[in-house]
């Protein structure tokens, strides 16, 4: 006899059969891949669960969303840290009047959310008196500007274009150089009405505690939404406004269109779905949006996507941003636990005094030894980019970790290498982009020194230089066309120069570099020289080296072992779609950068070096920086490995003694 089942189960069991031939006859008729159609059989069936909620759960308080979420708070639950969003308590005691706009601005501290008020939920009576405490939760980023969130969770009412759809308006998102691009820089909708919405599928029943906005990004329109309300649903279909009292609370939005500005609600929301609906926007402008939302995921182990999406590392790592003083101290640590393969060291000092930190890891520091190639990664020329400099900070854990617990691979490359680790070129830059938080320091914000320059475009132009006495004829005999000298006019004390750049010439000059690369972000692509273009004027040119067949190898070990780069079926960062070219590029082809890190480092010092775009979002949530370890550590490592390539040895005379500055051509 069967067990006695209820009529809901019995009704899913019965759609879930019926969707399920459905999605077989598409996948025959139209030769649609098993995923999608398993995709949107998922789609179904979550719906038609989320429907049984009943409307007055859709928004539940923050005592109630804690019993929920039981012991697996934490996991959803980053540490609170000085750069990060600030967890904020407030108490109510008594019936309290608010104001029906909040908002704050990205680039200041929080100050607000400090009185008492007295917040209820859309089936409260609003002439009861409340007497309990509600915690502020501090949730991470669902993962709009991480591309975390696919395009197929993105809605809107009305869209200008298709390169203005709702799959476009991702925090920091950024725009071609021309108006109609088919890549543009926001969601915009179609009509400048007050009926307008941009909504997130979270998939899941989520804790929502906040939005973040930006305008368009263009070169050319300014537009931005000023005022919007707030709305979650279950089902899509019924919509609950957030209140402030007996009123529709508007959120303050923007007052220009780059500056991230973050609104935290006044309690937690409990739902899957969640609008935001511009009530003003610009008056010479559009309704145009790029967004982030904030929310901690509720425990759900049938959860069909967290289960597809979800990476996880084994790596007792620590995962967490790190100022100034962590990262010396988290270095510190490192060299404590080897002390036989590791030392510390600095290059020189940035513009504000800061010293410029490296660690090397060999099986005998601090010396140089004949045979032994030198390595390098840096990271954090532009101050913003926080990504790599993380990345580098994981890199050394794990390779002490690796190195004490015996792993072969790791043991050959320490005691075969000397390997150099810089990660933060820029902490000025730095510092200025951590006070405002991960998420609120929009696209550009520390990405140049205290003294207002480019570090990764202020080294000489060295390429003119060549090009010019290649076309006179004078190349090889006068200059060579390697170990290219710096030109007298840069070396004087009037030049714009910064002292950061200063110091890593030094750090060439000073140790016969083999192979390096400098890792950035905002992109996923490996970019290699030359990186200016030959022809005057032009603004993408492919200019290849000599060595181009050998730059175009190193570029693709890196981009080959990145669990995203060179996966066809990625959503592009913003513009380019780098994965077709198997996720690397010419820098001149991209974009002609005179005077850069790599053309310098190949022409002056012979040393082969490369750029890794290593994450779309530049400064990621430390919620993400898992992944992202995941998703670059293979890679790291490869490249690493690929300095053995080639011939090596020593140019010896007859009677075996070496010869000084010998040139193998």
């Amino acid at each position: 006899m069967l067990p006695s089942v209820n009529r809901g189960y019995c009704l899913a069991f019965l759609s879930f059969s019926l969707f399920g031939l459905l999605g077989q006859l598409l996948h025959v008729t139209h030769g649609i891949p098993m995923e999608d159609q398993d995709y949107y059989l998922q789609e179904i069936m979550n719906r038609e669960h989320y429907y049984s909620f009943s409307e007055s759960e859709a928004i539940v308080s923050n005592t109630q969303a804690s019993e929920q979420l039981g012991n697996t708070e934490e996991h959803f639950k980053p540490k609170a840290g000085k750069n990060e969003l600030k967890i904020k308590k407030e108490k109510e005691t008594d019936k309290s009047t608010t104001e029906n706009t909040a908002g704050k601005n990205g680039s200041k501290k929080a100050d607000k959310n400090k009185k008492s008020n007295n917040w209820k939920t859309p089936n409260e009576s609003h002439e009861r008196e409340t007497h309990h405490e509600v915690v502020k939760e501090e949730c991470p980023p669902l993962g709009l500007e991480t591309l975390r969130i696919d395009d197929f969770q993105l809605h809107a009412s009305t869209v200008k274009r298709y390169g203005l759809g709702a799959h476009r308006g991702r925090l920091n998102i950024q725009a071609g150089i021309y108006e109609d691009d088919f890549y543009d820089g926001a969601w915009c909708a179609g009509r400048n009405d007050p009926l307008q919405w941009f909504e997130v599928d979270a998939r899941r029943l989520t804790k929502f505690t906040g939005v973040i906005t930006q305008g368009r990004n263009s070169l050319w329109l300014s537009d931005w939404v000023t005022s919007f309300r707030v709305m979650v649903s279950n089902d899509s279909h019924t919509w609950i406004t957030i209140k402030n009292g007996t009123e529709d609370m508007i959120f303050e939005g923007n007052h220009e269109k780059e500056v991230p500005v973050l609104n935290e609600f006044p309690e937690v929301l409990v739902a899957r779905y969640i609008r935001i609906n511009p009530r003003s926007w610009y008056e010479n402008g559009s309704i145009c949006m790029r967004v982030e939302i904030l929310g901690c995921p509720l425990p759900d182990p049938n959860n069909y996507y967290h289960r597809r999406n979800e990476i996880t590392t084994t790596d007792n790592l620590d995962f967490k941003h790190h100022s100034y003083k962590e990262m010396r101290q988290l270095m510190k640590v490192v060299n404590e636990m080897c002390p036989n393969i590791t030392r510390i060291y600095n290059i020189g000092k940035s513009h504000n005094g800061q010293k410029l930190y490296a660690i090397e890891i060999s099986d005998n520091p601090g010396e140089h030894e004949v045979g032994e190639p030198e390595f390098r990664y840096s990271a954090g020329a532009h101050g913003n980019e926080i990504l790599g400099r993380e990345l580098l900070l994981l890199l050394m854990q794990f390779m002490c970790q690796e190195y004490l617990a015996g792993n072969p691979r790791i043991i050959h490359l320490v005691e075969a290498t000397r390997i150099h680790l810089l990660p933060s070129i820029n902490p000025d830059g730095y510092d200025k982009a951590a006070e405002v938080g991960s998420e609120l320091g929009g696209w550009s914000l520390g990405r140049w020194t205290q003294d207002g320059i480019d570090i990764n475009h202020n080294f000489p132009d060295l390429n003119s230089i060549l090009w010019e006495a290649e076309s006179r004829k004078w190349v090889p005999r006068k200059p060579s066309n390697h170990h290219i000298p710096i030109p007298e006019w840069y070396l004087s004390e009037n030049a714009t120069v910064a002292a950061e750049t200063r110091a890593v010439i030094a750090w060439m000059e000073k140790i016969p570099f083999v192979l390096g690369g400098n890792l950035q972000g905002g992109e996923l692509v490996v970019t290699y020289p030359y990186d200016m273009s030959r022809t005057q004027w032009s603004t993408k040119e492919y200019t290849s080296t000599p060595d181009d067949h050998v730059f175009r190898w190193l570029a693709f070990s890196y981009a080959s072992t990145h669990r995203l780069m060179t996966d066809a079926s990625r959503r592009v960062c913003h513009t380019e779609d780098f994965a077709k070219e198997d996720g690397t590029i010419n820098g001149a082809s991209w974009h002609t950068v005179a005077g850069s890190m790599n053309d310098f480092s190949y022409l002056h010092t012979n040393c082969f070096e490369l750029s890794m775009y290593v994450g779309c979002d530049k400064f990621p949530h430390q919620s993400e920086l898992p992944q992202e370890w995941e998703n670059n550590r293979e890679s790291l490592i490869v490249f690493m490995e690929q300095v053995h390539r080639g011939i090596k040895g020593v140019v010896r005379d007859v009677q075996g003694k070496g010869i000084p500055n010998a040139i193998v051509a």
